[in-house]
């Protein structure tokens, strides 16, 4: 099997290639990723030199690497590569529509000009924006009402995506998992941030009253999902991928903390951000009708995430003082 992936030097896309290198001997995977500040070659740094794992550093809203890679005849073409990071995109939200809506036009359209069949696009349950307390989970078929220049610039994505399907019959499936955590995670999303502080003995800025809930998601169970669609996934089907798993920021914080065994007093409440959604949560039945469904419970993983965050201190030291750019910028054209 081959596999084009795009931003596979991201949290889930690293994650995602650790993930298929190990249950397939017989696989050729190319990952083309642009190495933003969230793109770490260090995140596959042990299977650089794997025969079956190539990197080539490119844009997705380049068509001319797109299409090269895309005329090598790929198998499948998982698409990670996005601007993810809800807080920037309310400061620079040209980059997210740049590479979220455009990058998957040109993606789309080489795809179809190049007959590949299986092609999966990773949305976010961001899409669906904000639930109350009681509202029902959200479904595949429910309305987009995205929140942030982040969630909407996904939402015009996935939308791109069901328009080539309707006007050119192009099929592909899309995912939209609930918040993942896990190892190789940039320190800006809410689990890394605020372990690593934590670790530092610094102040961990909580939004608002700290009661927004999130559904987490283990990335390796994201990563089996994705799997499985890659072999049983319908055409021009969307899937919910969650963790029924629903926590309160505040819940989260204090296991951290706890974990850790720092005080509570680290918490520094801050003023909530604009458009901050309540509460996401998914409806998963589609896709545990094909066999899938949430293996890792959140107190054991959270603990498991904590140690590798533990035991990866240079990593962490390359990420937040941004040493790595440096190499990039002198390496690649960034």
């Amino acid at each position: 099997m081959k596999v084009l992936i795009t931003g596979g030097c991201g949290f889930i896309g690293s994650n995602f290639i650790h993930y298929l290198l190990k249950k397939y001997r017989s696989i050729k995977i190319t990952n083309l990723d642009f190495l933003t500040y969230a793109g770490n070659l260090a995140n596959l740094k042990d299977v650089a030199k794997d025969p079956r794992y190539q990197f080539v550093h490119g844009d997705i809203t380049d068509g001319k690497i797109v299409n090269r890679l895309m005329s090598c005849d790929p198998d499948v073409v998982v698409s990670f590569a996005a601007e993810s990071h809800v807080d920037r995109s309310l400061y620079q939200p040209s980059n997210f529509l740049r590479t979220n809506i455009l990058g998957v036009q040109v993606l789309l359209e080489s795809a179809r000009q190049h007959n590949i069949k299986r092609f999966i696009q990773i949305s976010t349950d961001e899409v669906y924006g904000s639930l109350s307390l009681k509202d029902k989970a959200s479904n595949e078929t429910d309305p987009l009402v995205p929140s942030s220049p982040y969630s909407a610039s996904k939402a015009a994505g996935d939308l791109l995506v069901k328009a080539y399907e309707k006007t050119f019959g192009y099929k592909t499936i899309i995912t939209r998992s609930s918040n993942n955590y896990g190892p190789y995670q940039f320190p800006e999303k809410v689990i890394p941030l605020f372990i690593t502080n934590a670790m530092a003995d610094k102040p961990l800025p909580l939004y608002g009253d700290g009661m927004n809930i999130r559904d987490w998601l283990y990335v390796e169970d994201n990563c089996r999902a994705i799997a499985l669609l890659i072999n049983k996934g319908t055409p021009g089907e969307i899937y919910n991928i969650g963790g029924n798993c629903e926590r309160t920021n505040i819940y989260i914080t204090k296991t951290i903390l706890k974990l850790l065994n720092k005080p509570t007093s680290l918490i520094t409440y801050v003023k909530d951000r604009p458009g901050h959604d309540r509460r996401y949560a998914l409806n998963i039945s589609k896709i545990t009708r094909l066999g899938w469904y949430p293996e890792y419970k959140f107190e054991e993983r959270i603990k498991k995430t904590i140690a590798w965050y533990l035991n990866n201190q240079d990593w962490i030291k390359q990420v937040k003082t941004g040493e790595y750019l440096k190499f990039y910028k002198k390496h690649y054209k960034i």
